[in-house]
């Protein structure tokens, strides 16, 4: 094979074969609205593990699956004290998902791969492709679990012992479907894991399809700040109880509400709240909610407007309760430092190269290359999906649009790793 040293338009991956293992993995797990429920650890996951598995496998790459049932497939490059160039995403989906939604960046890796073997091109940093477990969090908690694992945003130990609302633990489940590996979790102390990481992705909002343009050079994911929140009035009836005098739980849940689109709205473009979860009780027609349990989701690119967004509803819950004789309590659940993409250069490089028209865009989900950015240089590559719906049956993308987003990524990653 010879050392790569064609110019950026002489590779194109192959589209059709692209789209071909896209619908093969979708089968698996298939739903009957044309989605896939392939939920972390189960059967189906298991079932679509072994076919990613075999994939890799028919390309000659290495295989190797980690504690935390993290997969990994390397491509052997020509220089051994280079750290891996790698790519990938993850296989597990909502309950009622898409065909696209982690899939993509998975299969797009191994296209990337199965290119340069039949152009007979050697790098010299390795390929790899990864597969992380858990990361769309909707059987176990944390979310993207197993690329926050590696990077020691979790420990392992934590990981393994998390469990499902039947009790079953991802420890026990990875043993159960065969992908409890035996490589540590994580780097080697002092080794380099990756000299880059790029992730391909369905945009998961309507962006790129609003702009008409194939490409979108991820700058960084929003912050994030998740909040539970207590409003506690008083159950009465809703006949006799006067307006003036209520202590409407709900109607102070509304207000928080209000007041967490209009803080949004003051951080355009890129800030975003929403309360999408909401429990009032006593859940009655005719009585006044005493209390009413709810979530606040708050987004923005920087940690200074998430503050200022922390500082807004607090202020305006403070408000609230004058307003409407009812307490508040205000926890913060989790939060997600905002992130920048340093590798977007080498993204944008390579769509200009190849000449697809692109733009910058903000990922306003979080994505397992969020956690890699903290030990690598990372980039994010986002296509269009259809009405920019994502987690859902209906999920859809353009064969065209993932074929350019893989070349995308086979370039981007020829820069790095020849």
């Amino acid at each position: 094979m010879d050392t790569y040293a064609s110019p950026a338009s002489a590779l194109r991956i192959n589209g059709p074969r692209l789209w071909q293992r896209l619908m093969d993995l979708a089968a698996i797990g298939a739903t009957p609205l044309g989605g896939v429920r392939r939920v972390a650890l189960t059967d189906a996951d298991r079932a679509g593990r072994d076919q990613v598995v075999a994939w890799m496998q028919a390309l000659g790459m290495a295989v190797r699956v980690d504690e935390v049932g993290n997969v990994f497939a390397r491509r052997a490059g020509t220089d051994p004290s280079r750290a891996p160039v790698a790519t990938g995403s993850h296989i597990d989906t909502q309950p009622n998902g898409g065909k696209f939604d982690g899939n993509y960046g998975v299969l797009a890796g191994l296209e990337v791969v199965q290119t340069l073997n039949d152009s007979g091109v050697a790098t010299a940093a390795p390929i790899e492709v990864s597969v992380w477990t858990n990361e769309e969090g909707s059987r176990f908690v944390p979310v993207m679990m197993g690329s926050g694992a590696f990077v020691g945003a979790f420990s392992v130990g934590a990981v393994r012992a998390a469990a499902d609302v039947d009790g079953h633990t991802v420890a026990a489940e990875l043993a159960r479907i065969g992908y409890d590996g035996p490589h540590p979790c994580g780097q080697i102390p002092g080794s380099k894991a990756y000299g880059a990481f790029f992730e391909t992705h369905i945009e998961q909002g309507p962006v790129l399809e609003d702009a008409d343009l194939p490409i979108g050079v991820v700058s960084g994911a929003l912050g994030q700040r998740w909040y539970d929140v207590v409003a506690t009035g008083q159950d009465s009836h809703a006949g006799p109880t006067p307006m003036p005098l209520r202590r409407d739980a709900m109607r102070a849940c509304a207000e928080v509400v209000r007041a967490v689109h209009a803080l949004a709205l003051a951080e355009a473009p890129h800030g975003r709240g929403t309360v999408g979860h909401v429990r009032v009780q006593p859940n009655s027609r005719n009585t006044v909610p005493g209390r009413v349990d709810f979530t606040v989701d708050l987004r923005h690119p920087t940690e200074a407007g998430l503050l200022r967004m922390d500082a807004a509803l607090q202020a305006a819950c403070q408000q609230i309760e004058r307003d409407t004789a009812c307490r508040l309590e205000i926890k913060l659940a989790t939060q997600f430092a905002p992130c920048a993409f340093d590798m977007s250069t080498a993204v944008r490089q390579a769509a200009q190269s190849l000449g697809l028209p692109h733009m910058d865009v903000v990922s306003g989900a979080g994505h397992d290359a969020v956690y890699l950015a903290r030990t690598c240089p990372t980039g994010m590559i986002f296509v269009p999906c259809k009405d920019g719906i994502s987690h859902n049956e209906i999920e859809d993308a353009k064969p065209e649009h993932l074929e350019a987003g893989a070349n995308v990524l086979l370039h981007a990653m020829l820069q790095v790793a020849r």
